[in-house]
């Protein structure tokens, strides 16, 4: 189904349908950003962890 169709559905559905698409909808940004801040922090955990690496390899050069 297209977003125009959709679109095009929504006034046809009751006021407690579309109430439950919105939270479904809310429900869908809330774990995309839930999961972009849980990629940020892997993301940084890895950086954390190839610099200690990068320290350990400098350190047992010497």
């Amino acid at each position: 189904m297209s977003t125009s169709e959709i679109l095009s559905e929504l006034p046809k559905l009751s006021r407690v349908e579309r109430r439950a698409i919105f939270n479904r909808l809310i429900e869908l940004d809330e774990d995309a950003e839930v999961l972009d801040e849980r990629r940020r922090q892997a993301d940084e955990a890895f950086q954390m962890l190839d610099a200690m690496e990068v320290e350990d390899a400098e350190s047992e050069a010497r």
